[in-house]
């Protein structure tokens, strides 16, 4: 008899919605005291600065709030842990949107409108509503799960890029890290290996022999801005494994093969 479908992992809607709030606000105090120097930096994402990722990041909040306003969509299409598998095809389109958002307006008052624009919109909305969205339609509830991992990723980028120090809510990098580690599972389902992101994630995945008890015979484990930069494509297996960041015995244990799951 085939195994049981695992059930996808569900979110403390409350919680979610408060990790999207709290670390956009951390980005945006940040923001505001970018030096034009810091600003005119590569962020490391291709031909973005440092001053267009920041537009991006006022750019998720507002188009989510754009995304509330426009009628709903009838039934999802992606739950939270298939959506980095739709992302590249939009790269073009979001690199466009950023650099678009950059013109309209200073980038203190851009996060301020967004800021406001979001708070209103999740007040008024339910996480069963169904998002019309470029990547596929979605529930509001799975949407903001994504917005996790979207914001959590570019705080670090900005860390990295401008020499920031900007916070990660705590909730935020566990939702981040829990979905991309769920979309690893889903990418290659199995029992073989465990993959250990402490404290936040723990999957099985990759076929092969199913472990059962004791030890696992094949086990990777990394910490979780490690784990979101191999998942993301910011930095690479062999690297990390040279700088012990992480660490993989058994050998099925090598992940070398399924990351980035995005980039």
């Amino acid at each position: 008899m085939p195994p049981a479908k695992k059930k996808p992992r569900t979110y403390d809607q409350a919680k979610i919605r408060a990790a999207v709030t709290a670390q956009f606000g951390h980005v945006a105090r940040a923001v505001r005291e970018l030096t034009p120097e810091q600003l005119a930096r590569p962020s490391g994402l291709g031909q973005w600065s440092v001053a267009e990722l920041a537009a991006h990041v006022a750019w998720i909040a507002d188009s989510l709030a754009r995304g509330l306003a426009r009628p709903p969509a009838a039934v999802a299409e992606l739950t939270a842990a298939e959506w980095p598998f739709a992302t590249a095809s939009l790269a073009g389109k979001i690199s466009e949107a950023a650099r678009e958002t950059l013109t309209g307006a200073p980038l203190p008052e851009l996060y301020e409108q967004a800021g406001a624009r979001l708070a209103d919109a999740l007040e008024a909305n339910p996480g069963s509503r169904v998002l019309d969205l470029w990547i596929g339609d979605m529930t509001l509830a799975d949407f903001l799960v994504t917005r996790t991992v979207e914001l959590v990723v570019h705080t670090d980028d900005l860390n990295r890029a401008a020499g920031l120090g900007i916070p990660f809510e705590r909730q935020a990098l566990a939702a981040c890290t829990r979905l991309l580690a769920d979309a690893l599972a889903l990418k290659a389902p199995g029992g073989s290996v465990e993959v250990r992101v402490p404290p936040f994630a723990v999957v099985q995945c990759v076929e092969g022999p199913r472990h059962t008890r004791g030890t696992p015979p094949n086990v990777v484990e990394t910490d979780p801005l490690t784990w979101i930069r191999l998942a993301t494509g910011r930095t690479g297996w062999a690297a990390e494994l040279e700088a012990a960041r992480v660490s993989a015995s058994g050998e099925r244990a090598d992940l070398s093969g399924l990351l980035p799951l995005m980039s």
